[in-house]
């Protein structure tokens, strides 16, 4: 309802989670430009900044009741810069440029994987909330920021490795569009109650991205990456085995009624008829009992 009375809705948009997607694709432009200057290491720092503000952007907007579907389409607008355009920018300039025509399909092949990633995913209602289809954007992002990140802090030229950067664009841009499930950890509430020895299990991985930050954060994107493909083969797996468990539903009724008829047909033999034949005698007394019955 607007101030007049009308059924039009209010124009105008929410300021603080649109203000927090706008940073977020800030962060993902200044990674661009750190790439272009060769600052590889800060460009890949700016994408996990920016991923790390995209999670707040949408949590924002719905404890503060600002969720709305221009918020949904600004935030997946700006996904396909900070998390698609982004990390193929940077992932060229660090170590696909040599390749000419190879290197830059390759990254065009990320970014048209990121942007059809979060078109199936504001499309198509997933049934089951607990994980995603395909990989998210910004953990296929983050992993390749973490490739960039931890070979230049081993003083490795992207050059160098230019099949290896290949395979892995090539790897997370698949696994985007894929089927395989990953955990989206929706089911984990913060609200709820924990025990005490939760809380360092929560602590734990901060200290150990403090120790090494590429290094840890680069094996756990690794890890999540494959966690999908891994499941999808233990999903089937237990397909497999709950197949070969049960009976075959044809053969256990045709097992069923041999059962019930004690291994003999139950159709009349030749000698015999189909019905058993009434005395008149005792069809006249029960029409008689039910003359009674109805008086």
């Amino acid at each position: 309802m607007t101030d007049n009375g009308t059924d039009r809705p209010r124009k105008g948009i929410y300021v603080l989670p649109s203000l927090v997607t706008t940073a977020s694709l800030f962060v993902g432009f200044f990674a661009i430009v750190q790439a272009t200057l060769g600052r590889f290491e800060m460009a890949a720092i700016a994408i996990y900044i920016s991923m790390v503000l995209d999670g707040f952007d949408g949590r924002i907007a719905r404890w503060t009741n600002t969720a709305s579907d221009f918020g949904k389409e600004y935030d997946s607008l700006v996904d396909v810069v900070s998390f698609g355009l982004t990390p193929a920018l940077v992932m060229f300039e660090w170590s696909l440029s040599t390749y000419g025509k190879l290197g830059w399909l390759t990254a065009f092949l990320y970014v048209a994987c990121t942007a059809l990633r979060l078109a199936r995913f504001n499309s198509v209602d997933v049934k089951d909330k607990r994980y995603f289809q395909g990989i998210p954007c910004p953990a296929a992002a983050a992993f390749v920021a973490g490739w960039v990140w931890v070979m230049v802090d081993y003083d490795v030229g992207g050059r160098d490795i230019g099949i290896l950067s290949i395979i892995i664009m090539v790897g997370a841009a698949l696994a985007m569009v894929s089927n395989l499930p990953y955990k989206s950890f929706k089911d984990f509430d913060p609200k709820n109650r924990v025990p005490f020895v939760a809380l360092l299990l929560v602590l734990f991985p901060f200290v150990l991205i403090a120790f090494d930050p590429p290094r840890v954060l680069f094996l756990g994107f690794l890890v999540y990456l494959l966690s999908g493909p891994l499941l999808w083969a233990r999903r089937r797996r237990v397909k497999a085995r709950l197949k070969s468990i049960m009976p075959d539903k044809n053969s256990t009724d045709k097992d069923s009624s041999t059962a019930m008829s004690g291994g003999e047909s139950l159709e009349p033999s030749p000698g015999t008829t189909e019905g058993t034949k009434k005395d008149p005698a005792n069809d006249t007394a029960s029409s008689a009992n039910d003359n009674t019955d109805h008086r």
